[in-house]
């Protein structure tokens, strides 16, 4: 109610002033606002006067300090009453109450005085569109009372406040009445940086920034970054990061920090140690957040594929699910997988490098391992965690997971150690879609299909890794495998049209599901059926390869209690036939007999591989082997037939001639060696069979009768078909004779005392006929040279698992060994026998001598029956029947074949010397050196196969309880380093010092000592291999042995001198390998000799083993050390690279000292690349000869190339800052200019000035051809590098050419050659004569005499061709000399 008027005192004064507007109450304001509706009329006079502002002030404030429930929407009501009649009057004076209305309002929030719900919020929200209407000059007071209320913002209500801020930020930035703007702005963004921020300030912090991104330099962005990112760290909740997350890419849309936003999601997420279902819930949100932030911005998914190409650290978990998420937008799919797919190659291909350079440090190479591993990890667990609210993902893990499969080729990579904790490409790829097999039905179908079309798409090499994945899905996952049984039969549709190794094993696949499902074997048979009558052979031979399996798979499962066809499916789909119990049907072997039967008439490697399915069949199931025996008596008999005492086999009978060749038609050895394998697996065959059935193999092979199973003698007249059927029949022979040495061994285990010496005997005239009939074989000098020999498929080479397992190179097969290891052993055993009893006669020398030569003749046929074995080892699949029976006891070779060698080097010294007079006895000499030669060998592959298979770990421990060397002879090595064997833990370790130790090191000794230099260069390779294969310290002394003899050697055999020298340097741990290197290629200076007046020596006093016969050998395998050395630089450039690019673009993954790590590489590479200079300088010194100087140039050139990116590297990238080069690059680049640019030139220079003196024309003119490729890219390399140089230096204001040569164009002096003639001529004759004398030296290197030398090998036109080019290279260019007086 209005109080009543009072008069004033003084009624004269009264009347002189103006009377006072009635003054209005808040009410009455609030009601005027209400009820103003026409923007027209006249405010009341009270509000028209300024002096009104403190009252209309004062009723903000009493509305604000009433203590009542509606105190908060009094506030807002009034104060929006007042905004509005300032809205409607902007010109009169209540527009001048809007500053201190708003400061006023401002004090009372941040003072607390009024509550911050939704009405002080709705208010706030009305004082921003006034505030354009405030002077510029109030603005400042207005920020600075928020940013000063900022520390007190707790609750999301009191962040209210902060929506007044970018308005006012906006206004004093664009104004020009503020002194100073933009530093003004940039304190108050320092003011908001270094408050302290509660969570409730972060989220409110991160959705306005992005109001006033424009008014923050980039160096303030990233700080405003980084301590929300920090705070997230500390503060946030689980529940608050999806939003946050969410404000974050959209300020990064704004071009806010794209590359730091994705950084620190990326971190966040990968590096938090929150866990639970609630957080997997999360990421799965903030996966879709970013799926949907790059669908609108594109340029973030570049920022995604940037931060993991720039630095392989930001990978981890979240980084794999974020590439995966952004896979699935179209125009990220290719390029986001590859992405995902290169850094895990990446990884393992630097680990690869790591663990085989040997210069590197233990700690780097577990630096390569423990990153490879995290990457594995981190996939994994992206992949395990895909069932969080992440399906949109799940075609992305297939996409990824069949281009690790489809990314490995069969028998060209090469996999991982399991050793070493890594799974390896195929491994993880198949472990990523198992998991998704197991864990989501929905991808079963997608991973099915994929597999079948990735099959019948992929090359052949490509497709056995998916073909293993759907093997183990087959074994582990049958019943969900069923329910897709028709994506299978469409793979089987294209068995014929497949490649013959493909759809054989995709036959073996499928094996284990027949058991389940009767349809899908009868299918498969049908397949099979269908196949066998396709006019392809190898799709005939895969046919009968798969049905030999499914054979296999029943007897197998029968075997184990397994194979029921009654079994069903639980979960067998619709679409499958309801299978019912049936009565069990006939044997599958007597089922498919008529399909099987017709391949007893079909080709040879049809038949063999029929042969080998039936041993393997029988094999399996013993209780068979009189079903396969009927099933080949029919045949057999065609070829084997008895007549009252006379034996025949129908060796005409298994050739053909075709196309006027002959060739096999039946392998009559692989029928024999199948029935002959049945008899001794089964020798009880059913009563009721007639005795003249059963073949009894009564024949015998004799050196009487073996002309009449080859034919007549080769001679003169044998025309080249008689010899092809000759050499065809050889082969079928051998292959019979090794059965039947088979069938004599089994018999000798089983025979009495009384029997076992005939047999012995029988089997040392078979080693003799197979000795005599092999030479039928071969290209030999009884044999046409124009002929190929005899090769014939056979199983094991057929086989579709078969590859080399070592390693080794491709063998040409020529006949597949049907000899057992345990024959090879007991002929070894025979050998050696009456090798030692030959030995003990000394009392008749004639018999003696006879018996020495059949001996020897015997050994010598073992040795190479052990040697091809031993070859065909590694061509046989692990997982074969009949690697067991042939190859199963391969152990026991070992302890024989050393025995031989012992026994066969043990010839006193006087009776050596007696043999190498008389010529007989040198013939018998040379015989027992060339036997040793074959043992070596056999030693040799031995430990291949040990060191390369831990099944067979334990060769070599049998190797060293073989040696029989007296105690004594062990003892001749009495430096203490090259003792060995010493406080040694580890029993494989052991076992190969020891064997060093006992047995190598002897017979080395024992052979440098005589001369056997073929047999010591055998020594030292089974020396290297072992040694690879020690530990650091072991290999160490075992390196100091062999420079032992390296230093105390006079070895002239360049090959044995080569071998030491390999061994002692890649047995020498680096630094130490260089230092050798060095001071062997200062030693080879003084033999080899350079340009100096100084003559070369003979043979280098500090290693005698370098001599003028061996300085060739030695020098080619130091240049081949140094080039290893300098490839390995590629791989540590790509490495720096990556990290100084990660560094000076600011990436933020500095993790655990990794910079620190770098840095010692850094360190590593210098000294490396300084131990490179030193040995190649003196090199440049040497006379070399043509082949390697050549060989010098292209090494260097690799080198100047390293050295440029090197140097480039060290320059900053445009925009970053410049770091000054280290003391040992400077001290690089000063060793490199001094020993090594400055000789290389006059090296070339004298490389090309002995060419020019030399009167040889035969090939100069690829000599030509040669100088023109590798000098001038040489010198190219050397100025792209200084170039560098001169970059890095102005850079770096540090003066790194002071030992190069200082000109930026290279200057040359033209020497001309003086003639012999001209030699004395007056010095007066230059300049204008220049071209009178060039023309005259033509004729003079091109003499007559030099012409008639070589008329015979050069032709006129290419004469001509050399005068021309001689003529255009006849100046010798040197480096001028005025620059350096």
């Amino acid at each position: 109610m209005r109080p009543a008027v009072k008069l004033p005192r003084n009624s004269t004064t009264a009347l002189h002033r103006p009377p006072q507007p009635p003054p209005l109450t808040d009410i009455e304001i609030i009601s005027l606002a209400q009820q103003h509706g026409d923007i027209s009329s006249q405010l009341p006079p009270f509000l028209l006067s300024e002096s009104s502002h403190p009252t209309l002030l004062s009723f903000l404030h009493s509305r604000a300090s009433a203590a009542t429930p509606n105190s908060s929407s009094s506030v807002s009501d009034y104060v929006s009453s007042l905004l509005s009649l300032i809205s409607r009057h902007p010109s009169s004076a209540l527009s001048s109450l809007l500053p201190p209305l708003l400061h006023s309002y401002l004090s009372l929030f941040t003072s607390h005085k009024i509550p911050h719900d939704r009405n002080s919020f709705s208010t706030l929200q009305q004082l921003v569109g006034y505030i354009d209407s405030v002077e510029i000059s109030e603005l400042p007071k207005l920020i600075d009372s928020i940013t000063s209320y900022l520390p007190q913002i707790n609750d999301l209500e009191d962040a209210h406040v902060l929506i007044l801020l970018p308005k006012c930020v906006e206004l004093v930035r664009i104004s020009n009445e503020i002194d100073k703007p933009v530093e003004y702005i940039n304190s108050v963004m320092d003011a908001l940086l270094n408050c302290e921020w509660s969570k409730v300030l972060l989220i409110k912090m991160v959705q306005i920034v992005r109001d006033f991104s424009f008014c923050i330099d980039k160096v303030r962005k990233s700080e405003f970054l980084e301590k929300i990112f920090a705070k997230m760290r500390d503060d946030v909740e689980i529940q608050d990061l999806p939003g946050l997350v969410y404000q974050l890419l959209v300020l990064a849309t704004k071009g806010f920090g794209k590359r730091q936003v994705i950084e620190g999601v990326v971190l966040y997420f990968g590096g938090t140690k929150k866990a639970g279902s609630i957080m997997k819930q999360v990421e799965g949100t903030v996966l879709l957040h970013v799926n949907f932030a790059v669908k609108q911005d594109t340029s973030l998914g570049q920022e995604v594929l940037g931060l993991v190409r720039l630095d392989s650290r930001a990978f981890n978990h979240f980084t794999v699910l974020i590439l995966l998420s952004i896979a699935r937008i179209r125009r990220f799919n290719e390029s986001a997988v590859a992405v995902l797919k290169t850094a895990l190659l990446n990884a393992y291909k630097d680990y690869k490098f790591a663990k085989v350079c040997r210069w590197l440090p233990d700690e780097l190479k577990e630096e390569y391992l423990e990153k490879a591993r995290a990457i594995e990890k981190a996939i994994l667990k992206a992949v395990n965690a895909s069932h969080y609210g992440r399906e949109h993902i799940l075609p992305s893990i297939v996409q990824f997971g069949f281009g690790l499969l489809e990314g490995v080729e069969e028998g060209t990579q090469k996999e991982i150690s399991k050793s070493d904790g890594l799974m390896g490409t195929e491994e993880l790829g198949a472990q990523v879609l198992k998991c998704l097999f197991e864990v989501h039905d929905m991808s079963r179908n997608e991973i099915i299909e994929q597999s079948k079309l990735h099959v019948l798409s992929l090359k052949p090499e490509r497709c056995f890794p998916i073909l293993r994945l759907l093997e183990y899905l087959v074994q582990v996952h049958p019943h969900p495998m069923l329910e897709h049984v028709s994506h299978l039969k469409e793979m089987l549709d294209y068995f014929a049209f497949m490649d013959d190794k493909i759809s054989y094993r995709v036959v073996t696949v499928l094996l284990p599901l027949v058991k389940f499902s009767r349809d899908l074997k009868d299918y498969i048979i049908l397949v099979l059926r269908k196949a066998m009558f396709r006019r392809e052979n190898t799709v005939r031979l895969a046919a009968l390869n798969a049905i030999l399996d499914l054979v296999l798979a029943e007897k197998q499962s029968k075997a184990d209690g397994l194979f029921s066809f009654q079994e069903s499916s639980s979960q067998a789909s619709s679409s499958q036939q309801a299978e019912v119990p049936q009565p069990t049907k006939a044997d599958l072997f007597q089922e498919l007999s008529g399909v099987l039967q017709r391949c007893l008439y079909q080709q040879a490697n049809v038949r063999e591989n029929l042969y080998n399915g039936l041993v393997k069949l029988v094999l399996v199931d013993p209780l068979t082997a009189g079903t396969v025996f009927d099933f080949l008596l029919f045949h057999f008999q065609r070829f084997y037939r008895e007549d009252a005492e006379v034996v025949q086999l129908g060796i005409d009978q298994c050739l053909k001639l075709e196309n006027g060749k002959f060739c096999i038609e039946e392998p009559l050895d692989c029928l024999l060696f199948c029935v002959s394998w049945i008899l001794l697996l089964q020798p009880q065959i059913r009563s009721d069979q007639p005795s003249e059935s059963q073949p009894c193999f009564g024949f015998s092979i004799t050196q009487d009768n073996e002309l009449g199973l080859l034919g007549k003698n080769q001679d003169s007249g044998s025309t080249p078909t008689e010899e092809e059927k000759r050499r065809c029949s050889a082969t079928l022979i051998l292959g019979i004779i090794e059965v039947v040495m088979n069938n004599i061994v089994a018999e000798l285990a089983k025979a009495a005392d009384a029997q076992k010496s005939e047999l012995e005997k029988e089997l040392s005239q078979f080693v003799e006929i197979h000795d005599s009939v092999e030479k039928y074989t071969s290209n030999s000098r009884q044999c046409s040279g124009n002929r190929k020999s005899i090769i014939r498929p056979s199983a094991t080479d057929s086989s579709h698992n078969n590859k080399p397992a070592l390693g080794t190179t491709k063998l040409t097969i020529e006949r597949t060994p049907l000899l057992s290891t345990l024959t090879i052993h007991r002929l070894l055993q025979l050998a050696l026998e009456l090798w030692e009893l030959d030995s003990s006669k000394k009392n008749s020398q004639l018999s003696s001598g006879k018996a020495q030569a059949i001996n020897f003749k015997t050994l010598s046929c073992v040795l190479q029956l052990c040697l091809r074995q031993l070859k065909f080892f590694s061509f046989v699949g692990k997982d074969d029947p009949l690697k067991k029976l042939i190859y199963g006891e391969i152990k026991l070779i070992g302890p024989s074949v050393m025995n031989i060698i012992l026994s066969l080097k043990a010839v006193p010294k006087s009776e050596r010397d007696i043999s190498k007079k008389e010529s007989k006895g040198r013939k018998d000499f040379e015989d027992r050196l060339e036997y040793i030669h074959s043992a070596l060998l056999c030693l040799k592959r031995l430990i291949e196969i040990s060191l390369h298979s831990s099944k067979y770990a334990g060769l070599i421990d049998d190797l060293v309880s073989a040696n029989r060397i007296d105690d004594a002879s062990t003892t001749a090595v009495g430096d203490e380093e090259c003792k060995l064997a010493k406080g040694i833990d580890d029993i494989s370790t052991k076992s190969k010092e020891l064997f060093i130790k006992k047995s190598i090191e002897p017979l080395l000794n024992e052979f440098l000592d005589f001369s056997f230099f073929r047999e010591a260069e055998i020594l030292c390779d089974i020396v290297l291999m072992i040694g690879n294969t020690l530990p650091e310290e072991r290999r160490n002394i075992l390196g100091s042995w062999t420079m032992k003899i390296v230093k105390t050697s006079h070895i002239s055999n360049s090959k044995v001198a080569k071998c030491l020298v390999l061994t002692a340097v890649n047995l020498t741990s680096p630094p130490s390998d260089f230092i050798i290197a060095e001071n062997m290629a200062a030693e080879l200076l003084t033999v080899v000799g350079s340009e100096g007046p100084t003559e070369p020596s003979d043979t280098s006093e500090k290693f005698p083993v370098i001599n003028k016969s061996t300085c060739a050998a030695i020098a080619s395998t130091i240049l081949q050390s140094v080039e290893s050395t300098i490839l390995d630089f590629d791989s540590i450039m790509a490495r720096l690279k990556t990290h100084y690019v990660a560094t000076q673009k600011g990436a933020s993954f500095n993790r655990g000292g990794e910079t620190a790590t770098e840095l010692a590489v850094e360190e590593i590479l210098y000294s490396r690349t300084e131990a490179v200079v030193e040995v190649l300088s003196h090199f440049v010194a040497m006379n070399l000869k043509e082949t390697q100087a050549e060989h010098l140039l292209r090494l260097s050139a690799k080198f100047y190339k390293n050295l440029s990116k090197l140097s480039k590297l060290r320059i900053a990238l445009k925009g970053c800052k410049q770091v000054l080069p280290s003391l040992k690059y400077e001290r690089l680049v000063e060793i490199t200019c001094r020993k090594l640019t400055a000789p290389i030139y006059n090296f070339m220079a004298q490389m090309q000035k002995n060419q020019q003196e030399s009167n040889k024309t035969k090939g100069i003119v690829n000599k030509i051809k040669r100088e023109n490729k590798y000098i001038p890219d040489l010198i190219f390399q050397i100025e792209d590098y200084e170039k560098y140089l001169i970059q890095l230096s102005k850079a770096t204001k540090v003066n790194l050419l002071r030992h190069a040569k200082r000109s930026t164009s290279r200057d040359f002096k033209i020497v001309e050659p003086v003639n012999q003639e001209n030699a004395n001529g007056s010095a007066e004759e230059s300049g204008g004569e220049e071209g009178e004398t060039d023309s005259c030296q033509l004729p003079e290197r091109n003499r007559p005499v030099a012409e008639e030398e070589d008329s015979e090998d050069e032709d006129e036109d290419e004469d001509a061709l050399v005068r021309v080019k001689r003529a255009k290279t006849s100046l010798v260019v040197q480096d001028s000399s005025d620059e350096e007086a």
